[in-house]
């Protein structure tokens, strides 16, 4: 049984891979200025703050949960940090209280699922409008959030080694970061096992409740990192991106890449290949012009099937569709 599900994700991550590659060909021969110094770094840039996001959006998966206010959380908090900064409030007291806030929502969220039995697309849908009314209301005065002249932020945007952005580092070292925590670390295989079964998990000994807490304030954490990131190249942070469709693109890259949704199966590897192929894919249909009402259907399409695909792939069982956790 083990080894069939491992040979699904692998067929589908390579499945995924030539997908992307053979898009990728296609877009070069067909669109111009696909293969543009300038296009080619936007689209590298997307998929790097894309598949940071969908890491969170992983680890949280895999442990047989999900976190619909990762977008929020990144926004807000950095929108937040930005407008203590311009306001004058000194560099590393703004961090820090932007990081408390972070590590709270993160604390909350995993509060309310592991110990309230709150389910987990509820909790988190709840505490993201949360965060995005009171922040945007209450701690900040505007949607467009400017980075101030000379920050290190500014500095972290210009970042080249031979030519590639600051993003792509990151998001290597991200990826890789949670591929070593997942595969190696105790906490990490512990993971995979609460994902799988967490009625077996917890009768191992397995802290089961505590590991997702954990899970939801690394998810917070990475956002965080993803919204500096996004501050940095753009030189501000938007908070209307919260009404966008970022988080299920998240979502995408997560269930297009392999990551099971009934928990317990996938890896860092699928977050690269789905983070490719939809980075190529929005980047193509934006040279092409086509509206950005069309390219949300051809998305939502996109996942609809790969959900239904994951349902067939890795159904989930009686103890998972009592909870009402995805």
């Amino acid at each position: 049984m083990e080894i069939g599900a491992i040979t699904r994700n692998m067929s589908q991550e390579r499945i995924i891979f030539a997908l992307a590659v053979l898009l990728f060909v296609i877009a070069s021969i067909a669109l111009p200025g696909f293969l543009a110094v300038d296009n080619l770094v936007a689209i590298v840039r997307s998929v790097s703050v894309l598949g940071i996001l969908a890491v969170g959006m992983a680890i949280v998966i895999i442990g047989r949960g999900i976190d619909l206010s990762a977008v929020a959380v990144m926004a807000m908090s950095v929108a937040w940090y930005l407008q203590m900064l311009n306001d004058g409030t000194p560099g590393m007291t703004a961090f820090l209280l932007a990081l408390g806030g972070v590590l709270l929502i993160g604390l909350i969220n995993g509060f309310l699922i592991a110990y309230a039995d709150v389910p987990a697309i509820f909790a988190t849908l709840a505490s993201g409008a949360f965060v995005f009314g009171y922040v945007r209301s209450q701690l900040i005065g505007q949607d467009a959030t400017p980075v101030p002249r000379g920050h290190w932020i500014e500095s972290l945007g210009r970042f080249r080694f031979i030519d590639v952005p600051v993003e792509v580092f990151y998001f290597a070292a991200v990826a890789f970061l949670a591929f070593v925590f997942l595969r190696f670390a105790k906490w990490g295989r512990y993971v995979y096992l609460a994902g799988d079964n967490p009625i077996a998990a917890r009768n191992m000994g397995i802290p089961v409740r505590p590991m997702i807490v954990l899970r939801y304030v690394l998810s917070a954490l990475i956002a965080f990192s993803a919204g500096i990131l996004t501050s940095a190249s753009l030189l501000s942070i938007n908070t209307r991106v919260v009404n966008s469709t970022l988080l299920y693109d998240i979502v995408l890259v997560a269930v297009i890449g392999g990551i099971g949704l009934s928990g317990g199966k996938g890896g860092m590897r699928n977050v690269i290949v789905g983070a490719l192929l939809i980075g190529i894919m929005v980047n193509a249909m934006t040279i092409m012009d086509i509206s950005n009402i069309m390219q949300n259907l051809i998305k939502s399409t996109i996942l609809l099937i790969a959900i239904i695909v994951d349902s067939l792939l890795n159904p989930r069982d009686e103890q998972t569709a009592q909870q009402g956790d995805i």
